[in-house]
């Protein structure tokens, strides 16, 4: 989406002199198994600051806040609130020291209201009436500029509303110590600086932030300083003002230089692979367009235009109309009646721990979800193979820690989301459908990413749903804009005009 520009009401400020920490972590290690995820840490944190936490995937960012939100003990070193060393048994202990986190994966009771999940296990909360409920939290969402209905239920609400709920959570506990953790990945551009206008107001309030994010222009924008891990280990400390370009941020924080770009090269534009006709229902409107082998589409737009519905649409989720999907030019029932697991079309879903795998299994079994019948033979299953393919593909795309036997939950998304990659590439597809594909990967990631779909269109189309209009641009051969269920319009990337057309687009405005 197009970048939009985050003005902080105020100047950053130099810390007073004399400032005490309000967390200090100390020589903190912590270990699974043999991996070292952090390696004697010392890590300050002081009242009034959003201090940005960078770090390639896998680098132990997600770990080291878990330690500090008490989900993890650490097997060496100490944690410190206000100089006094502190031993969390549970989550519920660091709340009552004041720390809250808000985590890439929400934890909401979707029959439930919003009011109703802010208020759950809060002391007394039983005995507040349900007027009272939405009163308190209305409340609490005007004073921090957060547009959420109290009385709305989590099921009928956007990834972007959910989001908001956690941090409600977080601001209703009255947390001195906020953590946040990808926290604009499913937000849009407006949301994003509705967000980052409530964090400043925290911060001027006295509350320290922690702010982990792959987005470089967002943590330049926001935070006071920055800290960059990398293989567990705290490998540097500096001012925001320090960074003199997003370039300059990115190569710090993966060691090497970082071009943010990728070369794409042309393709050789071949039959098509899937066409949309007059497609109308599923709150859609006359959506035509066609992708061929060996180029990229993208969709955009903000979330909730319907680019949901047409995705599922074409992947199976849900059926289309009859004679408006047509896929590898079969008619859409065609198609799945005699589609193979391989050399047909894959689809790489932007819920990557709920639909694109299963959280408690491990990596050889994940594999096997999409690419089962390739290691059958009658009834059996070849799962030595299976393992050893899983080895290769982890060490192709570099997915960390590197086990075979690592569950889905224990990887970072960064890493959960490359295994997907890897897994549907693996079926050598004809068509892919990759939605949000770099959704929550670090900057050395994202290029790995890029390359590897551009790569792809050598065996098929690919149709991209993104909410980066940076990738957008680099990736696709033809961007459609969405508003409303319908494509108000197809641009060719070729044309220097198209990214300034976008925007007005996504707004609905046809000139």
């Amino acid at each position: 989406m197009p970048e939009l520009k985050f003005v902080r009401p105020i100047h950053i400020r130099p810390l007073p002199e004399g400032t005490q920490p309000v967390v200090s972590l100390k020589n903190v290690t912590k270990r699974f198994g043999k991996i070292i995820a952090n390696d004697s840490i010392t890590l300050d944190i002081y009242p009034g600051r959003i201090k940005a936490l960078l770090g390639e995937n896998g680098a132990g960012k997600s770990t080291m806040m878990s330690l500090l939100a008490g989900r993890y003990p650490p097997d060496e070193g100490v944690i410190e609130i206000d100089g006094n060393p502190m031993k969390f048994s549970s989550s519920k202990d660091a709340i009552t020291a004041g720390i809250g986190m808000v985590y890439q994966h929400f934890m909401l009771v979707d029959s439930m209201t919003v009011a109703e999940n802010v208020l759950l296990g809060q002391e007394g909360s039983f005995f507040i009436n349900p007027k009272e409920m939405m009163k308190r939290v209305g409340d609490l969402a005007e004073t921090y500029g957060l547009d959420i209905d109290p009385a709305a239920h989590i099921s009928d609400l956007s990834m972007g509303e959910r989001q908001l709920v956690e941090i409600l959570k977080l601001l209703y506990r009255e947390s001195r110590i906020l953590i946040f953790d990808e926290p604009t990945a499913v937000l849009t551009p407006e949301e994003t600086s509705k967000l980052f206008e409530a964090l400043w107001r925290m911060s001027e309030q006295g509350k320290s932030i922690i702010f982990i994010s792959h987005k470089l222009e967002e943590v330049i924008a926001l935070a006071d300083e920055i800290a960059i891990l990398r293989h567990g280990k705290i490998e540097g400390e500096f001012d925001t003002n320090a960074i003199e370009s997003k370039s300059d941020l990115a190569s710090r924080m993966v060691g090497k230089e970082v071009l943010l770009e990728v070369n794409r090269e042309p393709a050789q534009i071949c039959e098509p692979v899937l066409e949309i006709r007059h497609l109308t229902g599923l709150g859609l409107t006359d959506i035509n367009f066609r992708v061929r082998k060996g180029e990229v589409v993208a969709i955009v737009g903000v979330a909730g235009n319907g680019q949901k519905a047409l995705i599922e649409a074409v992947t199976g989720l849900c059926k289309p109309p009859v004679d408006t999907v047509f896929i590898m030019q079969k008619p859409w029932r065609k198609f799945f009646a005699e589609s193979t697991w391989n050399r047909s079309m894959c689809y790489i879903p932007e819920d990557r721990m709920g639909l694109a795998t299963l959280r408690n299994q491990n990596m050889v079994d994940n594999l096997l979800l999409t690419t089962r019948k390739g290691f059958s033979k009658g009834p059996w299953l070849n799962k030595k193979r299976a393992e050893k393919d899983t080895l290769a593909l982890i060490k192709k795309y570099d997915i960390r820690p590197g086990r075979i036997h690592a569950l889905a939950w224990q990887l970072s998304g960064g890493n959960l989301q490359k295994a997907v990659l890897a897994r549907e590439l693996y079926r050598e597809p004809r068509l892919i459908i990759a939605e949000q594909p770099t959704q929550g990967l670090d900057v050395s990631a994202t290029e790995e990413v890029w390359s590897r779909l551009l790569e792809a269109r050598g065996m098929a189309g690919i149709l991209l749903v993104t909410g980066d209009l940076n990738e957008a641009l680099q990736l696709a051969d033809h961007i459609a804009v969405m508003y409303r269920g319908r494509i108000l319009g197809m641009l060719p990337t070729s044309d220097k005009e198209t990214p300034g057309k976008i925007g007005p687009l996504m707004a609905g405005v046809i000139d």
